[in-house]
């Protein structure tokens, strides 16, 4: 079990001074956040993809090449790439870059997005929201595997025997399908082989054991061996000095990012009874002491059938810079050691 942290780079406000992190400063955090999982042993570091003003990750590579720069071991990547609105190609090319300036350090997580804005920031129709990912990822596959491409498609204009250039040190360059509940997402990504991400956010982790199942059937169907049948988790979490510490640390944050999202979408207002569910033994957030958070994970992945990778997504609006700090030191130095062999 490898672990990780995942950020969105959220705009920040803290919670005990009021002064608002601006956006140079808040990148600067951020780096310093890397630098510190590098530190402290964890596994990986990913970057969201998001086009709104509560976000700065609208540019990972940007972002992961100054992180690759600044660090040694960790690994890092895209939590998730927006594949829909991208082309292949160009996207490709950056990660490639990023895997040359790391030494081999780069995953690239493809995905739809859990929002809408690239589609019609970047010109795209929302009805072909499930013909552009399919036909992307397979051009990026292709790109993946062939120096040399002939492809057409719906969406972009075709290839004949285009040479497509940097290639990465890692060959091939680890490509993952990040997915969230469609059971057709667990299908593909097992027909195609590829590792799977899933971003769990609400409901019980342990009702994703028939799709995890599902996913493994397909590929094991597909003639793919079982251990390239990886399974990572994305999952919000923190990790404090007690339980009670780190829910009252993240709470005020996680109630303004939820109460803002609910509005968006209609949902009912959220309430701390409803967060502290959730954050429960059984709940979709993995947030406690190092020991409770060590035992959530082990829990889930015996769920699952068995986890290699999971990665804890701290993004928070009201959470000091110093106290994520202190997270991700914990994470690194207790929870990681105490799963290393689940």
């Amino acid at each position: 079990m490898r672990i990780g942290v995942d950020s969105f780079v959220s705009t920040v406000t803290d919670p005990t001074t009021g002064h608002v992190v601006g956006p140079a400063e808040r990148m600067e955090h951020l780096l310093e956040e890397i630098e510190l999982a590098d530190r402290s042993g964890l596994y990986s570091f990913g970057i969201g993809e998001h086009h709104r003003s509560e976000y700065y990750d609208s540019a990972p590579p940007v972002i992961l090449a100054a992180a690759a720069a600044r660090t040694t071991r960790i690994r890092l990547g895209s939590a998730v790439a927006v594949l829909s609105a991208v082309d292949p190609v160009r996207l490709f090319q950056q990660f490639a870059t990023l895997d040359l300036i790391s030494k081999g350090r780069i995953d690239l997580v493809v995905g739809r997005g859990s929002f809408t804005e690239a589609f019609p920031l970047f010109g795209l129709d929302l009805a072909d929201y499930d013909t552009l990912f399919s036909e992307k990822l397979e051009l990026l596959l292709q790109i993946r595997d062939n120096v040399e491409v002939t492809w057409s498609g719906r969406h972009r204009p075709p290839l004949v025997r285009q040479s497509i250039y940097p290639r990465p040190v890692q060959d091939p360059l680890p490509i993952w399908v990040g997915v969230g509940g469609t059971p057709e997402s667990f299908a593909r990504a097992g027909f195609l082989g590829l590792p799977l991400m899933i971003a769990i956010i609400g409901g019980e982790p342990r009702q994703f054991a028939p799709l995890v199942d599902l996913y493994r059937r397909a590929g094991a169907q597909a003639g793919h061996a079982p251990e390239r049948l990886q399974v990572g988790l994305h999952v919000f979490g923190f990790v404090g000095e007690s339980t009670q510490a780190a829910a009252d640390t993240i709470y005020p944050g996680w109630h303004e990012m939820f109460t803002k999202v609910s509005r968006e979408r209609g949902f009912p207002q959220p309430t701390r009874q409803q967060f502290d569910a959730t954050s429960g033994p059984n709940g979709a957030f993995f947030l406690g002491d190092p020991q409770t958070v060590a035992d959530k994970i082990r829990r889930v992945s015996d769920q699952l059938g068995g986890v290699d990778r999971l990665s804890l997504q701290m993004t928070n609006p009201r959470l000091a810079h110093s106290d994520l700090l202190r997270g991700i030191e914990l994470l690194g130095t207790e929870v990681a050691p105490l799963v290393a062999d689940a």
